[in-house]
């Protein structure tokens, strides 16, 4: 998509954390004031490791059909308690809520929607700028445009209280921003002129962010000196594309555009990143997003990761221990060989039977995939884009999605109200 530069992007994980989601105890919960979502819902951050979850997995829901990711039995009483709505029927779209052009003729490689927020979204061009915008109270417009780039604006990333976006671009620059007011507060430049690619904040700890670039580095800075972190760089086998944390910020996973994906660990005391382990998915295969989620489901306890990997398929794996060792669940077909094309899963955690994830592809479609689904796994697809869909994103309540695609058009898609 960008000639030279290799560069695919990733879905940052700072919004995954501040959605709300469940994460499973195995010893002891605390409560993180932080994850008071927009309808009150509650997240639990646990001590526990993942090696504790399998084995309660595995002691608690072996009754469950080998290669099924939902226990059935326990998710007939959730059923019961959402009065049965299938999943189908749950991500039904009315139409489109409304379309933004203001990058049109360039792409719109990433969008998100701000942390527990149904109405404020962002997004980033290749045109070198970023653009907020306000969908209510109504007509939707375009809140702030972020000027300062030098150059395609390649990533971007909300703080957890929204009130700082990082952005990385082809120029070099890490740019930290004032959502408020537009102001770009401070530039952060590659120490090796390098093209940056691809940034998430540090989940528990949104003065750290991870930036990768065209060297093959990847660095943890901290955005309030504007200095690297120490012992916070390690180096991949190509371009770093994709970065991801779990839902803690212990494991921190890159793609980059050879085909791999490294695993890391985080010290949470001093920024320092520690290599553990390495996943080649397909040799010579842009990883180009990555997405962490500790539960698919309310059922599905399994930590997973999802991956668009330009093997014209979507992966979805499970992490198998504390190191972010990963291994393949499933796969659904999408036509994606080339682009940067990212997915998400869905962010309310469903007392319905299965779970859905959500992804762009380069037949400009929106795919939802029911994970739980052996056959016909496609539960809606979504037509409108002139181009491949690059990236998607809900807001907190679900009650909106967004796309974006390679013409630089954004659509935002209201869903059926049962």
């Amino acid at each position: 998509l960008y000639p030279g530069s290799g560069f695919l992007s990733t879905q940052s994980d700072c919004g995954m954390a501040a959605v709300w989601q469940q994460v499973l105890a195995v010893d002891d919960f605390e409560e993180d004031p932080r994850a008071q979502g927009a309808r009150g819902h509650r997240r639990s951050v646990s001590r526990g490791s993942y090696q504790l979850q399998a084995q309660m997995n595995r002691a608690v829901y072996d009754e469950r059909p080998p290669g099924s990711l939902v226990p059935t039995s326990v998710a007939e009483a959730s059923r019961a308690m959402a009065g049965d709505t299938t999943l189908s029927e749950n991500y039904a779209f009315a139409g489109m809520h409304h379309i933004f052009d203001q990058h049109v003729d360039s792409a719109v490689p990433r969008l998100q929607f701000a942390n527990d927020d149904k109405h404020l979204l962002a997004c980033c061009s290749l045109d070198g700028t970023l653009s907020v915008m306000a969908l209510s109270p109504p007509p939707p417009s375009v809140r702030l445009t972020l000027k300062g780039h030098g150059g395609p604006v390649t990533d971007f990333a909300w703080s957890l209280s929204n009130d700082i976006i990082v952005s990385t671009s082809l120029d070099g620059t890490l740019r930290i921003w004032n959502t408020e007011d537009g102001r770009c507060i401070r530039e952060v430049r590659d120490p090796e002129s390098s093209e940056l690619l691809c940034c998430t904040f540090q989940p528990m700890n949104n003065n750290l962010t991870v930036v990768g670039n065209s060297k093959h580095h990847l660095q943890v800075v901290n955005i309030s000196t504007g200095k690297k972190v120490k012992g916070g760089s390690s180096k991949l086998t190509g371009r770093v594309l994709s970065l991801s944390f779990d839902a803690p910020g212990r494991i921190l996973w890159a793609g980059d555009d050879r085909g791999s994906i490294f695993s890391f660990l985080f010290d949470m005391a001093t920024g320092k990143l520690t290599k553990a382990k390495r996943l080649v998915v397909s040799e010579g295969s842009s990883i180009c997003s990555i997405s962490a989620r500790s539960w698919i489901s309310r059922e599905a306890r399994d930590p997973s990761l999802l991956v668009n990997a330009c093997v014209n398929k979507l992966l979805l794996y499970r992490v198998v221990d504390n190191e972010g060792t990963l291994q393949l669940k499933r796969s659904f077909p999408i036509q994606h060989g080339s682009q940067n094309v990212h997915s998400i899963f869905c962010p309310l955690m469903s007392f319905r039977q299965g779970a859905c994830v959500v992804t762009g592809s380069e037949d400009g479609c929106v795919y939802f995939f029911d994970v739980e689904r052996n056959t016909k796994a496609i539960v809606n697809k979504l037509q409108g884009h002139g181009g491949p869909v690059l990236d998607v994103s809900f807001n907190c309540d679900e009650s909106l999605l967004a796309s974006a695609d390679s013409t630089g058009m954004v659509i935002v898609w209201r869903r059926e109200q049962k």
